[in-house]
């Protein structure tokens, strides 16, 4: 998929294994709602698709933070699933773990065509997910807040993602930071951008950012993305996790581990 790529050596964060059976439904528990609808898109002039979690007892009368949450190049707005993030959140809320929240899983490929076909590494499949970060801010959250009871400030908003997502997360979770104050980069993949790209003003990165979290499997050639990054913020002074998957791999073992934890630490 990605070429080799080189390893930095870093000061990784403690890993600490998720409790058997984190990812695995369990009975008489109450849970969230999965839901598909559709938004209209100015950035890219169609109709979009989204997939939608709500937490249990949602309530219309009481307003959520909102976690928006990315694919892989290969994905769309269905990819999550694999990873069971309905589970693992309710899980999390029957042991009272997490703030309550909406979970906003779209397609992150932003072109009139959004289906992972033809050459998904191909230039213009690339562009759409360049293009997504327009998308996502000028018109998936507005529409979200338009439907969905949210609250509307960066301090209730999270943006993370697995492999191209997590590039994606990066890229512009850190790269509007008056619009997401918590951002997670699960196996980020060659599209996350240079450290001092994303990190252009450390002191204001310092202040307005409230989670840097990142996880990567040990096996896992991408894990350059993230440790480049951990270097680099604490060079800097810049508070940053990232965790080494034990012998992980770049698949759903590691992206479920840090939905788990990820979801722990946000809106606190």
């Amino acid at each position: 998929m990605f070429g080799q790529m080189p390893q930095i050596n870093v000061k990784f964060n403690d890993y600490v294994a998720a409790p058997e059976g984190f990812d695995k439904e369990r009975a008489d528990i109450t849970r969230g709602i999965l839901e598909e609808t559709t938004y209209e898109s100015k950035t890219v002039g169609t109709t979009r698709k989204v997939t939608i979690y709500l937490p249990p007892k949602y309530d219309k009368s009481k307003k959520y933070p909102v976690l928006y949450l990315l694919h892989g190049i290969g994905g769309d707005h269905k990819e999550w699933l694999q990873g069971v993030p309905n589970i693992i959140m309710d899980n999390l809320y029957a042991d009272q773990k997490a703030t309550p929240m909406i979970i906003v899983m779209p397609n992150g490929r932003a072109l009139p065509n959004d289906k992972p076909e033809g050459n998904i590494y191909g230039m213009q499949m690339q562009q759409g997910f360049a293009n997504f970060e327009r998308d996502l801010i000028d018109d998936l959250i507005p529409f979200i807040q338009s439907k969905y009871s949210t609250y509307t400030d960066a301090t209730h908003r999270a943006v993370a993602g697995l492999s191209m997502g997590g590039g994606q997360s990066l890229n512009f979770g850190l790269g509007n930071l008056d619009q997401f104050a918590y951002v997670g980069g699960f196996s980020s993949a060659p599209n996350t951008k240079q450290p001092d790209e994303l990190i252009p003003d450390v002191e204001a990165t310092k202040s307005k950012n409230k989670l840097l979290w990142m996880v990567c499997g040990g096996n896992d050639r991408l894990m350059f993305n993230s440790s480049r990054l951990k270097a680099f913020c604490d060079e800097k002074g810049v508070p940053c996790t990232l965790i080494e998957y034990p012998e992980g791999r770049h698949d759903f073992t590691v992206w479920k581990y840090g939905l788990y934890n990820f979801a722990q630490l946000i809106f606190k």
